[in-house]
């Protein structure tokens, strides 16, 4: 179809907006037009489509508009469509700046599956946008053994370092999007909300890196709109627009979000905000997270994501219930980044988990050194090598249950430190002993200041097997020193294959990890 007709709109408005009923599917390419700006006769999508959170059975599926309307989302096994099966979405207004999702129910699992977006203009029957393609893969089956493949990386547009024509944008994107993965896990700092950007900056070569800036992009986030802004701006990106249309994603949210290294109640010491209260900010800027990206609404941010019988991804959430940012080495294991309930969700999720392999999604890393300034850590570890204290006491718990329950196939990814790094921990070089050996993979940043390496601390027993750093702080994009992950299980024997790749794709370091034995 080239246009939605009368009868097709009646359709769609019988249709369940709960999703595809009564079993499923009857019955591409890349990220369709870039979004244009002017509101024209007819509704207009103005910043593609986007996909998230899949299971084996359903998925979110995303879109924007121009001016209120009725979101429409057609989906099928084949690249033409026909045969899709019409599905009634939400009424994209105002109150979610004319953003919208839709959780597609009833697919068929370990599939890959292709779907168009329209919205139908509320008052004028028959009238709707030009349509978005995309594509997404369902997650197998429980007992479904094949092979899973995706990226990671996290750290979008920061730094100063924004979206430059010249340089081609976020290419990262396009490097990530030929590996075909299955799925993107962002590791947080989906956007950096509290960093402004400059419409150019010199590189040390004597070259000038010409950012593309927006009204909303010119100071740091505070209101609602400008929130909302940060999520937009991305998207303004041609190879993130067609990496999100064909790519479901996992979205976590870190500090940048809000600003760098929050924590709950929190009162702003910083000029360069009218609004003081770090709660207020994170409120709002929780909202526009819900409302730009293809999470689910409601709920803890934190969940599990079960890809067959070879992987589940805990997702954590190391943002909401942190304590402040301080020494780091009291002795209270009440406190820490996850908040009783989330870590006890934790144990209990990775003794329940049958998968092979359990990947946990960490936003902060385990072993890296984070500081915050002046006697303040931001992270886990705070640089003393011995028994665990602060926020180290909350993983020694997980490790510890894990262990004595005979989990095994854990592996940390992370980000947010703007290299990229393999980390092998051992209780034999440990001060504590009571966990199974494990690896902790970090990449990035995706398009952001490249740093590091930073400092390791000896708690748990970390070697870096594999560093890629920078020379210097704040590299540019321009430098080269941006990454991304990639894991691969092999559905036959259940190995682990990671590689850390650079911007261009290039895998960097490898290793293959054996499935684990029972």
């Amino acid at each position: 179809m080239t246009a939605l007709d009368r009868r097709t709109l009646l359709r769609a408005g019988l249709a369940t907006g709960a999703g595809l009923a009564g079993g499923g599917l009857l019955g591409g390419g890349p990220a369709g037009a870039a979004p244009a700006w002017r509101p024209s006769g007819r509704p207009v999508l103005t910043h593609g489509v986007q996909s998230g959170d899949v299971t084996a059975g359903s998925a979110l599926v995303w879109t924007r508009a121009d001016r209120p309307g009725r979101m429409v989302v057609e989906v099928s096994r084949r690249p033409d469509l026909r045969g899709a099966r019409l599905l009634r979405g939400p009424v994209l207004d105002p109150s979610t700046d004319f953003t919208g999702r839709l959780r597609l129910r009833g697919l068929p699992p370990g599939e890959r599956l292709h779907y168009r977006v329209r919205v139908a203009d509320l008052d004028r029957p028959g009238v709707a946008s030009e349509p978005l393609v995309g594509e997404l893969t369902t997650a197998p089956a429980r007992r479904d053994r094949r092979d899973v493949r995706f990226v990671w990386t996290g750290d979008i547009a920061g730094q100063g370092w924004g979206i430059s024509p010249d340089f081609d944008g976020m290419t990262i994107f396009r490097a990530m999007r030929a590996v075909r993965p299955d799925f993107f896990l962002c590791s947080g700092d989906t956007v950096y909300a509290d960093g402004p950007l400059a419409e150019s900056v010199s590189l040390p070569e004597g070259r000038i890196w010409r950012n593309l800036v927006t009204p909303e992009k010119s100071k740091v986030a505070e209101t609602l709109t400008e929130y909302r802004g940060q999520f937009a701006y991305n998207l303004l990106d041609e190879h993130l627009r067609a990496f999100a249309a064909e790519v479901p994603q996992v979205n976590q949210w870190d500090d940048h979000e809000v600003l760098n290294n929050w924590y709950p109640g929190e009162i702003l010491d910083d000029a360069r905000y009218t609004e003081r209260r770090v709660d207020v900010l994170a409120a709002r800027a929780r909202q526009a997270f819900h409302e730009w990206l293809p999470v689910p609404a409601g709920g803890p941010m934190y969940r599990r994501m079960s890809y067959g019988p070879l992987l589940d991804v805990f997702v954590l959430d190391m943002r909401t219930y942190k304590d402040p940012n301080d020494g780091n080495t009291y002795a209270d294991g009440t406190r820490g980044l996850l908040g009783r309930e989330q870590r006890q969700w934790l144990i209990r999720e990775l003794r329940r988990s049958r998968a092979t392999w359990k990947v946990i999604a960490n936003d902060l890393p385990l072993g890296l050194v984070v500081p915050d300034g002046p006697g303040a850590q931001e992270g886990v570890a705070q640089g003393d090598p011995g028994a665990p204290a602060g926020r180290e006491l909350e993983f020694a718990e997980v490790l510890r249950e894990a262990h004595r329950a005979g989990v095994t196939g854990i592996v940390f990814l992370t980000a947010d430190v703007h290299y990229t790094a393999a980390h092998h921990y051992d209780p034999a070089r440990a001060a504590v002993r009571d966990f199974t050996p494990f690896w902790e993979f970090v990449s990035g940043p995706a398009h952001a200041g490249a740093f590091g390496p930073n400092a390791l601390d000896g708690t748990f027993g970390p070697q870096a097997v594999f560093t890629h750093a920078p020379p210097r702080a704040n590299t540019s994009p321009a430098e080269g020193f941006q990454h991304f992950g990639e894991v691969a299980i092999d559905g036959a024997s259940g190995a682990l294959t990671v590689h850390l790749r650079d911007r261009d794709g290039v895998s960097l370091w490898t290793t293959t990890l054996p499935a684990p034995t029972p």
